[in-house]
């Protein structure tokens, strides 16, 4: 299977990097199946980035966990990830909190917005995914093709 990484530089060795703020499935290297979305990634600020193309190579020995769809409990992985609360999984895929996603999340876990509202606001919002790589040993499952250079719409 083929997997895209969107970003401002070439990556041909994948790294976990701790940032400032945490993502949806908590730390970890994000790929894509979809080229387009990883496109998004890529040119987000509007400039020129790369899209990554990497082989991935399943491990039946590490621990993954796969939601095929936002449900209740991808919801709460999500907030627990996004409050900070690591997890033991080598490799978790699912749907991808967007921006629009993002917010509604944020709303839900400030109280803002009730559940069901949060249930109510995405069920309008176009399918996207992730599968995110947490250890070594879940990157190593991965081998680097390819880039190719892709452009932003704004200078």
């Amino acid at each position: 299977m083929i997997l895209y990484h969107g970003s401002r530089e070439i990556v041909e060795y994948p790294e976990i990097r701790k940032a400032v703020f945490n993502k949806d499935f908590y730390f970890g290297f994000y790929c894509t199946e979809n080229q387009r979305q990883a496109e998004r990634w890529a040119t987000r600020y509007g400039r020129k980035g790369y899209i990554n193309k990497y082989l991935y190579t399943p491990d039946k020995e590490l621990k993954y966990l796969k939601f095929d769809k936002m449900t209740e409990e991808w919801l709460d992985f999500v907030v627990a990830c996004r409050l900070g609360m690591p997890h033991t999984f080598d490799i978790v895929e699912g749907p991808m909190a967007d921006d629009a996603i993002f917010n509604y999340v944020q709303n839900f876990i400030d109280k803002k917005i009730s559940r069901a509202a949060f249930w109510e606001l995405v069920k309008f919002d176009y399918p996207t995914h992730q599968i995110s790589f947490h250890t070594i040993s879940a990157l190593n499952t991965l081998t680097f093709k390819e880039s190719e250079e892709v452009y932003g719409n704004k200078k």
